[in-house]
């Protein structure tokens, strides 16, 4: 099988990982991948190929799909989702794994989102949509503090607050234009990804992240600082209970609007004293979660994701998973995520098994590896025990060096000590 994977993000380099692992696949080449990619081999001893394009045009996209003969085409990031990538992919009949531009509007629009979910009866937080200072004054004013305000349409996992300061939570809302106000959820966070041809739905093992810059869940919002899977705490028929009550009833509202929704849907959750509840809907891969999830995953992945893009999940074998816990940390750079540096020497990631990059470039005179973004690397690892994992994970990460990046101490800590709450729901 050949495989064509959009985007270069840490993400993409913990799908790349998954797919070159799987026998089936037989080429894979990246739009436009990352230094970490660009190291990887095939089962079959072949390199990993990188091409340029813009990821974000569903005509090149669909050109270069054809032009490498494409069996499959994996849409990593959601902008593209949004552009309507997928769609002219399957014009050209080209099987794709990610859904359509209108169902993908779950993750571009957060008061579509909403809509779907008071249409399907998914329980979620109470919500207003605001447009206007007046608008957003009186919905802050209705569900009080916490305050919780979303930016409405794309914003890399960085257009919420959370906070207690009405004053912060007013100009956040001014600054993102049209946004969603929420009714604060108290609760640890889950995210549960479902693999889902439009009909069929097969969930993966949940996990959980740390969106919070700082140890103990202190400092602004991120795009995520680490996560571990699975839980060892959560209830045996979760994954059961957010199936029957969310991943059905919204899959087939979509259906029932002639939008069905094929790819991978995540699930972000808060589980509060009322049952679990829905905080946000992804049309992708989440990350880091995706990191360690995958870890665990020890059914060929392209196979899966074919299995999806080709409306045959109904008939894909049961999935088995890696006995253990995975655990992985985000390496952030100097002043992220306000004003993340970049250009920073980076030493000890250069081809290790476990450092996920993301963030990462060669520089064009002499190769160096280089800080190119906000979440720059991640250390993942896996064990027999969570603890175990945990430990490992930290091993690894204390051998990268970059000048003034951080990382979350932090990871994982509770739960591999038989913890059960994390704060920090939203």
């Amino acid at each position: 099988m050949r495989v064509l994977l959009l985007g270069s993000g840490g993400r993409e380099h913990a799908l790349a990982t998954a797919l070159v692992a799987d026998p089936s696949v037989t080429a894979l080449v990246c739009v436009p991948g990352n230094p970490g990619i660009a190291v990887l081999r095939l089962a079959s001893g072949g390199r990993v190929q990188l091409a340029d394009g813009d990821i974000c045009d569903p005509a090149v996209v669909a050109a270069l799909a054809v032009d490498h003969a494409a069996d499959l085409v994996v849409v990593g990031p959601e902008a593209p989702l949004v552009a309507g990538v997928a769609d002219g992919l399957r014009a050209k009949g080209i099987a794709t794994f990610g859904p359509s531009g209108a169902a993908a509007m779950l993750e571009g629009s957060k008061a579509f989102a909403k809509d779907v979910m008071l249409a399907a009866g998914v329980p979620t937080a109470g919500s207003r949509v605001c447009q206007t200072r007046a608008e957003l004054e009186a919905a802050l004013d209705t569900f009080g503090s916490p305050y919780v305000v979303k930016d409405d349409g794309l914003a890399a996992g960085k257009g919420v607050i959370v906070t207690d300061d009405r004053a912060a939570a007013l100009a956040h809302g001014l600054a993102c234009g049209r946004v969603v106000v929420e009714e604060y959820l108290a609760g640890p966070e889950v995210s549960l990804f479902v693999v889902t041809d439009g009909t069929a739905a097969v969930p993966l093992v949940p996990a959980q992240d740390f969106k919070r810059v700082a140890d103990g869940d202190q400092g602004p919002n991120t795009g995520g600082m680490g996560a571990y899977a699975p839980l060892p705490w959560a209830s045996p028929s979760l994954v059961d209970d957010v199936m029957r009550s969310v991943v059905r009833l919204t899959l087939a509202e979509l259906a029932s609007r002639g939008t069905p929704f094929a790819g991978l849907l995540y699930v972000g959750l808060v589980l509060t004293a009322e049952g679990p509840k829905v905080i946000e809907f992804n049309c992708r891969f989440g990350d880091p979660e995706t990191q360690v999830v995958l870890a665990l995953l020890e059914t060929p992945l392209a196979g899966l994701l074919h299995a999806a893009a080709t409306g045959c999940l109904a008939t894909h074998p049961s999935l088995r998973w890696r006995d253990g816990a995975a655990v992985t940390v985000v390496l952030a750079a100097a002043g992220y995520p306000e004003t993340p540096r970049r250009g920073d020497v980076i030493t000890g990631a250069d081809g290790v098994p476990g450092i996920i990059h993301a963030g990462t470039a060669r520089s064009a005179d002499d190769g160096t590896l280089r800080s190119a973004g906000g979440r720059v690397l991640c250390a993942t690892a896996t064990g027999q025990t969570l603890g175990a994992a945990r430990d490992a994970a930290y091993r690894l990460m204390e051998q990268v060096t970059l000048e003034g990046g951080h990382y979350r101490k932090d990871i994982a800590a509770v739960a591999s000590i038989g913890g059960s709450i994390m704060p920090g729901a939203s």
